[in-house]
């Protein structure tokens, strides 16, 4: 579908506001980090001091060059509700949070990206780049996605996990299609509540439940 002009056109001041509130967010480590969010372009936006830690509380330039999933949650506030987000705003953002490029090539590579991105499945990639086996990087998954801020275990809604896990294992290539489709079966017939949530403990503590 085409795309208008304002869709596609960026504010030349944006990559430098992102990367502000980036170095803040690291700084601050705020454990709601939506609410904290919105404090701080409210701050920005009325000319006031945003939120933001004492020099000596914050952390160090060298922290900002590896991915972590508190990074890939900050991606996430940005781009959660969008199924498409275009490659060169994605890539402005990686750029604003500071990420070494050959990361980002690697997973627009591996991904088979274009210019148009569905952002569940590079957000998915990014995270198996953290997580050393497929239940890890489910996991991590879980827990950027999650918008439980009481305390709780992360969940997210089955049908979210059952469209990345299947993703994921194509992606691997070692998991049949039969495993996949057993597991996720089990799942929802067993372990899924009335809420259609799935928790990390749901997938990594049942022994029944085998994701490689």
């Amino acid at each position: 579908m085409p795309q208008t002009h304002n869709q596609r056109c960026m504010p030349p001041e944006l990559p430098e506001l992102l990367k502000q509130f980036t170095k803040a967010a690291i700084q601050t480590q705020p454990q709601d980090l939506i609410q904290w969010a919105a404090d701080y372009f409210e701050a920005v936006s009325r000319g006031e001091i945003p939120p933001v830690r004492e020099l000596s509380e914050r952390a160090t330039l060298s922290s900002w060059a590896e991915l972590t999933p508190d990074l890939l949650k900050i991606l996430h506030s940005w781009f959660a509700g969008r199924l498409i987000v275009h490659a060169d705003e994605l890539a402005q953002m990686w750029k604003a949070l500071n990420l070494p490029p050959n990361l980002f090539n690697s997973l627009m590579n591996v991904g088979r990206f274009t210019e148009e991105i569905e952002w569940l499945k590079f957000l998915a990639l990014s995270c198996s780049s953290l997580g050393v086996t497929i239940a890890k990087t489910l996991k991590i998954v879980c827990e950027v996605l999650s918008s439980d801020h009481d305390g709780g275990p992360p969940r997210i809604p089955f049908s979210t996990f059952q469209f990345l896990y299947t993703y994921i294992a194509e992606l691997d290539g070692e998991i049949s299609a039969s495993h996949v489709s057993r597991m996720l079966n089990y799942i929802e017939r067993e372990v899924i509540g009335p809420d259609g949530l799935i928790k990390v403990n749901d997938f990594t503590q049942n022994p029944r439940v085998r994701l490689e």
